[in-house]
């Protein structure tokens, strides 16, 4: 006898396969940027290695980190990147656009979860490839130090879990400003900035701006945390405190979500 899926189960899958075709095809539209923005993405890549490898050439460790160990580092901010750039600023971008001109309209009115809908509009498939660098970069890396435990792994795959849920908390805090605030591009790019804190070992970071990168912009949580896991330096404080940063910064996103939208006046009415 097969186990039976929850007819909610079901629903969601539904509207996650079509919203995924829908952005697939949008993106698939432009050809031409989606292959000028892998080569930037390749590109983009490179240079974030070379700063390591010149530091690296003048010390063998820095704040405690090899250079395989911060290479570790810099293959999950790559992962971050990719992820971002693929699957969230678009669709936030697309958010703030919505709200300006009143095509958010025709999302909240769907028969599905309003952020589910507008979080899932648009995807930028080009912007995977800082994800698929990042996993070579980790493989390539992995090489050069001992072979992590399943448990270690297990950890690291967790701690991933929860920074990306943060920042996706992050992100879409910062998105619902637009719904008071029309024009907040400005903190996204700052918040671009921000995030590029995080391809370096957070131990590198001393004092306030530690407890910044892992608490109020948590990239350390998807960058530096899940290496230590790996590498077996995680301590069961910082594991506590990943797990209740990333489901607090989600639950706080959504709570802010529904709030704004609650006082949503169309741009077209």
């Amino acid at each position: 006898m097969g186990l039976s899926v929850p007819e909610g189960l079901r629903r969601l899958l539904r509207v996650l396969g079509a919203l995924g075709r829908v952005a697939l095809m949008n993106a698939a539209t432009y050809r031409a940027s989606f292959l000028l923005d892998v080569f930037t993405g390749a590109i983009t890549s490179v240079g974030l290695v070379l700063p390591l490898v010149f530091v690296y050439g003048h010390a063998s460790t820095v704040a405690g980190w090899t250079l395989p160990e911060a290479l570790l580092v810099t293959a999950f901010f790559l992962v971050l990147q990719g992820l971002i750039g693929a699957f969230v600023d678009p669709n936030l971008g697309a958010i703030v656009e919505g709200i300006r001109t009143g095509a958010l309209d025709h999302l909240v009115l769907k028969p599905a979860d309003s952020q589910l809908v507008a979080g899932l509009q648009r995807l930028a498939p080009a912007r995977l490839w800082d994800a698929f660098a990042g996993l070579a970069l980790g493989v390539y890396a992995l090489s050069k130090l001992p072979t992590p435990t399943l448990s270690q792994a297990l950890l690291a795959a967790a701690l991933l879990a929860c920074g990306l849920a943060a920042m996706v908390g992050i992100w879409v805090l910062v998105t619902c400003t637009s719904f008071w605030f029309v024009r907040v591009d400005n903190l996204r790019f700052l918040l671009h900035s921000a995030m590029d804190t995080g391809r370096w070992p957070v131990t590198v970071y001393r004092g306030w701006l530690r407890t910044l990168l892992t608490v109020v912009l948590p990239v350390a949580l998807v960058t530096s945390f899940p290496a230590m896991a790996l590498l077996g330096r995680m301590e069961p404080g910082l594991v506590l405190q990943a797990a209740a940063v990333g489901i607090g910064l989600l639950a706080l996103s959504r709570w802010a979500w529904v709030s704004a939208l609650a006082h949503y006046t169309s741009a077209s009415s």
